[in-house]
């Protein structure tokens, strides 16, 4: 059987990277390695020096991006100050050079703000980590961001969400070079999902109430928040703010840019989400939280996060109950 050929990956690296969204994805092209595979992988910074990462390590590279040959993948991982502060025109160049020459061109987690900033994402769609998309979408208008995606496909452009989606995204890109059998094996070895269930939803923190702009929704607002599973109605909610129905909806969706009833909703959700974290079973989370039925509350859940209340309770609870194996219905 002849030798797959030789796959340059190059990562493009900076002060204050994410370690994870490098090493993440590094050690799953090393399994396919391992498995056969021939990934060729080079760590390059813009100006050629080693970078600090995230949690303090250095990270030697291999050389510049003015430096460097084609490369069939380049990955842009991600790092906080991509978010909160202007990115530097040297890192901007390095990755629009880097990408001229490359086949495909992946981000993990803030690494979208890079690409994104370099233009490289305009006209497409992508994703990045739950907490940042609305901002994303917000600062670059000509990007179509999908937040809920774990990762994004879009021509020979991809965008992965926070951190570990890194790694569902190389599983992905490897897939895809050669074939579901050895994805198959590295998924195993590495103890990953080969296609993770759901999406980011399931992974946020649970919806924080927004503050009002209007003070007649502070009421209802507050109403739904301290008790989600009151008996909320549009007419019970508009008489406690003292406004008609009708004007209450209005102020929801020009303030909240959401209806009454949507709100109440999420508030439930979030509800039974955190008592599915505490141990309770899906049934008591769907009464204690305010839905009319187990079965309603299974589908709004699943709707909502792409899994059901009882999977999610399953990946995401620490421990069963003394004597427990799996969440009772």
């Amino acid at each position: 059987m002849p030798s797959p050929p030789p796959h340059d990956v190059a990562f493009l690296v900076f002060d204050g990277v994410k370690l994870l969204d490098v090493s993440g994805p590094a050690e799953v092209f090393a399994e396919a390695n391992r498995a056969g595979a021939d990934y060729r992988l080079r760590f390059v910074s813009p100006d050629g020096e080693a970078v600090t990462t995230s949690i303090g390590t250095r990270l030697q590279v291999a050389g510049t991006a003015a430096n460097a040959s084609c490369f069939d993948t380049l990955i842009v991982a991600g790092g906080d100050r991509l978010v909160d502060r202007p990115i530097e025109a040297p890192l901007l160049d390095a990755v629009r050079q880097l990408a001229s020459g490359a086949g495909r061109v992946a981000s993990v987690c803030t690494g979208a703000f890079v690409l994104a900033r370099a233009g490289l994402l305009d006209g497409r769609r992508a994703t990045t980590h739950w907490r940042h998309a609305a901002l994303l979408g917000r600062a670059f208008p000509a990007v179509e961001v999908l937040p809920d995606a774990i990762y994004v496909a879009d021509g020979d452009v991809f965008t992965s969400a926070g951190v570990s989606a890194g790694m569902d995204l190389t599983l992905a890109l490897v897939e895809s070079d050669h074939g579901p059998r050895l994805a198959r094996s590295i998924a195993r070895e590495l103890v990953l999902y080969l296609q993770r269930p759901g999406g980011q939803s399931q992974y946020s923190a649970p919806l924080r109430a927004p503050i009002p702009q209007q003070p007649v929704l502070k009421a209802a607002v507050d109403a739904i928040v301290s008790d989600p599973a009151a008996d909320h109605t549009v007419e019970s909610l508009a008489a406690r703010a003292g406004v008609t129905a009708r004007h209450l909806r209005r102020q929801f969706a020009a303030d909240l840019g959401i209806s009454p009833s949507r709100f109440v909703e999420q508030m439930r959700l979030d509800r039974a989400r955190a008592l599915l974290d505490e141990g309770h079973n899906v049934s008591e989370s769907a009464r204690l939280a305010g839905f009319g039925s187990t079965e309603t509350f299974r589908r709004v859940f699943t709707r909502e996060y792409g899994v059901p209340p009882s999977r999610h309770q399953h990946q995401f609870r620490t421990a069963w109950p003394d004597g427990a194996t799996s969440p009772a219905e």
